[in-house]
């Protein structure tokens, strides 16, 4: 049986850390990604994950619109600079072609 699946635009951001191995334990950061899934509910994901390459954690936001997962993926961005600290970050953002 073929399952519906919807896409989403898809904000991502590349926050520069000065302490990549605290993100498992970063309380603050994952308090805020419970946060905005629960607000997002079923109509979007979250990912948070630290780079395998370089010294930033990656914030991937899907949503009904880009500006509400832009909204999204800075405020994730702004609690793991806080957290982590450093301080700057880069967005990259792509919405999926109309079906």
């Amino acid at each position: 049986r073929a399952e519906a699946i919807t896409e989403y635009p898809q904000v991502l951001q590349n926050v520069a850390v000065g302490r990549m191995d605290d993100l498992p334990d970063a309380r603050r950061v994952w308090d805020e990604v419970a946060e905005v899934e629960s607000e997002l509910g079923e109509n979007g994901r979250v990912l948070v994950r630290a780079s395998g390459t370089e010294p930033v954690v990656r914030i991937m936001v899907e949503a009904p619109s880009e500006d509400v997962a832009r909204s999204y993926a800075d405020r994730l961005a702004e609690v793991a600079k806080a957290a982590l600290a450093k301080g700057w970050s880069y967005s990259i953002g792509a919405s999926p072609a109309a079906a």
